[in-house]
């Protein structure tokens, strides 16, 4: 499933006010964790512990399984076993196999959990980007007892807790986390056992942003909020693009995805209120959720027009 970047909507965008243009073409949390000002924070030997904590609180998993890396947190993975044969899913983990054909890895694609089977190393998101494909934690854990080694990147995961591979992690997988999707933080964690984690040397980041994470991930009331708010306004999205003559295509809570028909004249529709969207083939269109009643305002009235 080819990605087509906005092209023409970009530059539309960069020629106007940026402030009037709703931005759903990333597929991220519109209304991100609120960061509280706060003091000058130097170095902090207790804020990676913090961190791990209240991430494995959150992820449900131990504190030793449990490392900080930069964002992407794919970066490192490569590294960590001599180059092999990797089974890449398609078409959620591209940049994934990109990152092993650097480092030497032969990589194919597998559109089935069951095609991915004998690799030495297997990796998928759950969910997917951007069909939304999603894998129950029990068909993971059997495909890890088939490979050399599983990593499930779990970026998308955080408004689909029950999809989480953390709670029961096999001793040969590593879960990627991402807390920018929902939180809308730059900061990558990485879960495994400490066997595994004890080989991954990338450096973390700087104190202060390991204490904000360390605070976004001990919220767990706007966690809640946020994830409920996503799972209905999912439903609420679907209902305004069924009603404007689109199929429902995939997504997870933080997008959707749909088939328009012709995804650019969808696009080009939807820019000339001021809206960006994400064409994901020549007839798929991704939206990420509105935050605002604004927002939804606006969507509405550029799927009413004919």
């Amino acid at each position: 499933m080819p990605r087509n970047h906005p092209g023409d909507i970009d530059r539309a965008a960069a020629g106007s006010d940026a402030d009037g243009w709703i931005d759903l073409s990333k597929g991220i949390n519109r209304s991100p964790w609120p960061v509280p000002a706060l003091p000058e924070i130097g170095d902090d030997p207790t804020a990676m512990d913090r961190l791990v904590r209240a991430a494995a609180e959150r992820f449900g998993c131990l504190p030793a399984q449990v490392l900080a890396v930069g964002c992407p947190a794919m970066r490192p993975v490569p590294r960590l076993w001599p180059p092999g044969r990797a089974s890449v899913m398609a078409p959620g983990c591209i940049r994934h196999a990109a990152t092993l054909r650097a480092a030497g890895w032969q990589v194919a694609r597998a559109g089935t959990v069951e095609a991915m089977e004998g690799a030495d190393l297997a990796i998928l998101a759950n969910p997917g980007d951007p069909d939304g494909r999603e894998w129950h934690p029990e068909a993971l854990a059997r495909l890890a007892r088939r490979v050399g080694h599983l990593v499930v990147d779990e970026s998308l995961a955080d408004a689909r807790p029950d999809l989480s591979l953390a709670p029961a992690l096999p001793a040969n997988a590593l879960v990627l986390r991402s807390l920018r999707p929902l939180w809308g933080l730059r900061l990558g964690v990485v879960l495994a056992h400490p066997a595994l984690l004890d080989r991954l040397s990338d450096a973390p980041a700087d104190a202060r942003a390991l204490h904000v994470a360390a605070l976004a991930l001990a919220d767990r009331p706007w966690a809640d909020d946020a994830i409920l708010y996503h799972a209905e306004a999912a439903l609420r999205l679907d209902r305004i693009a069924i009603a404007a003559g689109w199929r429902f295509a995939g997504g997870t809570h933080l997008f959707r995805l749909y088939d328009t028909g012709d995804a650019l004249a969808a696009q080009d529709r939807l820019a000339r209120a001021h809206i960006r969207a994400r064409r994901c083939s020549p007839g798929l269109l991704r939206l990420g959720i509105p935050a605002t009643r604004d927002e939804w305002d606006r969507l509405s009235a550029a799927l009413r027009k004919n």
